[in-house]
């Protein structure tokens, strides 16, 4: 569905490949094209009452991620950031609440890569005279991860401090950890 939202303006929103899902190597911009355009294509998708609970979801990140990357705060819009990370942190406890239930496994592209990953780990523990063989006829094949929305990760974590950050750092558009990880490099030497 993500194929046939048209573009807008010249190089604002550009035209989505065929897989959205299986897009590479994305960008900022890209993910930001994504979620500007995922209300229209997400909904309907699911039945009542999910469609309004992704609905409700994606139109808080959306308010979110728009008042995150503005470029000049007022204590207004702070204010502003500060309940709507309330409200997704809210609507997300919903989300995790309500959607435990759904099977949700790992996608074939995952599947494999993971069966890749643990192939190599075979064969760097076997003696060099084995390790030559075909890994994977030794793995027998196991069905696919079951998966479930995960709320203990930092990112979901650190959106509270966004607006604490903005005040004493500036918008999120002024810093960067580059210099630090650059600096540190050169040290290192």
């Amino acid at each position: 569905r993500y194929r046939q939202v048209p573009t807008f303006s010249r190089g604002t929103i550009r035209k989505f490949s065929e897989n959205a899902s299986g897009m590479k190597k994305l960008a900022a911009r890209d993910f930001e094209d994504l979620l500007q355009c995922a209300i229209p294509v997400f909904e309907d998708l699911l039945p009542e009452p999910f469609n309004a609970l992704v609905l409700d979801l994606l139109f808080e990140l959306a308010t979110w991620h728009g008042l995150a990357k503005l470029r000049l705060h007022t204590d207004t819009t702070l204010s502003f950031l500060d309940t709507s990370t309330t409200r997704i942190g809210k609507i997300l406890r919903r989300f995790s609440r309500e959607t435990e239930t759904f099977d949700t496994r790992d996608l074939p592209s995952e599947e494999a890569a993971r069966g890749r990953r643990q192939a190599r780990k075979v064969a760097q523990s076997l003696p060099h005279s084995q390790a030559h063989e075909n890994p994977a006829k030794q793995q027998p094949q196991r069905p696919s991860k079951h998966r479930k929305f995960n709320m203990r990760t930092y990112k979901l974590h650190a959106l509270g401090d966004y607006v604490n950050t903005i005040r004493r750092f500036g918008t999120t558009d002024n810093f960067t950890t580059q210099l630090v990880s650059t600096s540190s490099d050169q040290c290192s030497n």
